[in-house]
């Protein structure tokens, strides 16, 4: 067991703590990434200038570059030609809408391509880069308004910058748990930090990421011209893929019962968009 540090250093780490606090909190900038839309998104996002927005798509376009190399290398990329139409289509709908939210995402230099792959999953990398597996159609064999509603999804995380908001969160957590590492050279204080620090940061604002992706994609689902209200019937049959397993996409989800309840309002809300597209 490691020794108790004295009191000496202990308030010397404490002095410390809050100084890299104070650094950690003038670092960082309140940012509205996103109009809140017809569904109302409008929480305040607190981001690190320490983490750029050029850092993050910088980061991003090299990581979907070496993704879709590791495909076509394996032959999993863009296999079948009807697929890749079908979900570059409903893309491409749905890109149309992102000024709604944000203008500039109308510029960004988006990218939609299919991964085979039994996964069942599907992501957008920031600055528009988007990949739907093969799994998520042949297990889910979802309707084009459910995959619309998938799609929406994971464009909405990029609108919201939310891959960048983590990183920051991350960025304030780690801090925290290098300084108590280093003055103690404790491994438990640092698993303890850890702990707090995703307990504080991590799962509780992926919850509410995921929350506000929902929001967002419905709405882009339904100025797109695609049902909304499939955002319903695509999460309860993603939530039966694997049985007692559920799909990777589903990890930091709400639970369903709370989902669906929030998907059904969400989606009634935006209903009238729906309609005025349809008609």
């Amino acid at each position: 067991m490691p020794s108790r540090p004295s009191i000496r250093t202990r308030r010397w780490l404490r002095h410390a703590i809050i100084g890299g606090a104070a650094v950690l909190a003038s670092a960082c900038a309140q940012v509205q990434t996103t109009g809140s839309g017809a569904v109302g998104v409008d929480r305040k996002q607190y981001v690190s200038s320490l983490v750029t927005p050029g850092q993050v798509e910088q980061a991003a376009a090299q990581a979907y570059a070496e993704t879709l190399s590791q495909a076509r290398a394996e032959g999993a990329l863009n296999r079948d030609a009807a697929t890749v139409r079908r979900v570059q289509g409903i893309a491409k709908r749905l890109i149309a809408e992102v000024p709604a939210f944000r203008p500039d995402a109308a510029q960004w230099q988006w990218q939609v391509n299919v991964i085979d792959s039994d996964e069942v999953n599907a992501w957008c990398m920031p600055g528009g880069r988007i990949a739907v597996y093969t799994g998520l159609i042949q297990k889910v064999k979802p309707t084009d308004d459910e995959l619309a509603a998938v799609i929406g999804h994971e464009i909405a995380h990029a609108l919201r910058e939310h891959t960048r908001e983590k990183m920051s969160q991350q960025m304030a957590a780690n801090v925290g748990v290098s300084v108590l590492g280093m003055i103690t050279g404790s491994q438990q204080a640092a698993d303890i930090g850890g702990s707090l620090s995703q307990v504080m940061f991590t799962l509780p604002n992926s919850r509410g990421f995921e929350t506000e992706a929902d929001a967002i994609g419905v709405e882009l689902a339904a100025r797109a011209g695609y049902d909304p209200r499939a955002a319903v019937s695509l999460w309860q049959k993603m939530a039966q893929v694997g049985g007692g397993s559920p799909p990777e996409i589903l990890s930091t989800h709400p639970s369903p019962a709370s989902r669906i309840a929030e998907l059904q309002q969400m989606s009634q809300r935006v209903m009238p968009l729906y309609e005025a597209r349809r008609r």
